[in-house]
């Protein structure tokens, strides 16, 4: 009889062993790099409406501007009795392809919002950077409307401070959108969070913008001067502030 090789032997043992390994990996399941990215990555268990720390306070809120490579999204909420009534985009990618997928993703995004209750919801496929935009802007509008809740579950004092965004006021050289933070009835800061920029623009706002800024917190209302040389960046910002104060109740 013949006898089997030593060397044979060890190279077909060596193929069995690397044959079982690769069975077993292919076995594995595997993760969707696409998936982790449409889903931004699970945000913490306390950044939900129903596990924070605080409760979400009534009213409507407009979370910051999300920027994504097609365009910006913004979300704006409405709460009652501590639960999300209303979602939707008050900005969303527009012209060309944007149109359709905008169309298609944000009533789905904001259904998606108010069935949650929470920024953990899933994007939409094929509007993936759409859909991270509006969870961005989500969670943000979210994160505002806990800090404006009142302390502790019975709902009996104010809160000491609240912070609001105006909605986006479109100017001729862009846009121009206010966040004001309003303590005891009165505003206490205000900021743009959104500018002209660009070219000359760039000049414009640096020189107007914090001027307008000083202006609203002496005032407390709109009801401030243009700025000489920045009067498309002056109406878009008082028209943003007073968007701001009538979300405040002020």
């Amino acid at each position: 009889m013949r006898k089997s090789h030593p060397l044979r032997r060890a190279v077909l043992a060596t193929a069995a062993t690397v044959s079982g390994i690769v069975l077993l990996l292919s076995l594995k399941p595997g993760s969707d790099p696409g998936s982790a990215a449409a889903a931004g990555g699970a945000p913490p268990a306390a950044e939900s409406v129903q596990g924070g720390a605080r409760p979400i306070g009534d009213g409507t809120v407009t979370g910051d501007a999300a920027q994504t490579q097609y365009g910006a999204v913004q979300v704006r909420l409405t709460v009652s009795g501590g639960k999300i009534t209303k979602a939707e985009a008050v900005q969303a990618p527009k012209g060309g392809q944007s149109d359709q997928v905008t169309s298609t993703s944000v009533p789905r995004l904001n259904q998606a919002a108010v069935a949650a209750q929470s920024a953990e919801i899933d994007a939409v496929s094929g509007a993936t950077y759409t859909s991270n935009g509006y969870k961005q802007s989500l969670q943000s509008a979210l994160d505002k409307a806990r800090a404006a809740a009142p302390a502790g579950t019975g709902g009996g004092a104010a809160a000491e401070a609240r912070t609001v965004t105006g909605e986006v006021a479109q100017t001729q050289y862009g846009p121009v959108q206010v966040r004001i933070t309003v303590d005891g009835g009165k505003i206490t800061k205000a900021e743009a969070v959104q500018a002209p920029k660009g070219g000359q623009s760039d000049q414009v706002t640096s020189t107007s913008v914090p001027k307008l800024n000083e202006a609203a917190v002496q005032a407390g209302s709109a009801d401030i001067d243009a700025v000489s040389g920045a009067t498309y960046t002056s109406n878009g910002y008082k028209e943003s502030l007073q968007s701001a104060l009538d979300e405040a109740g002020g």
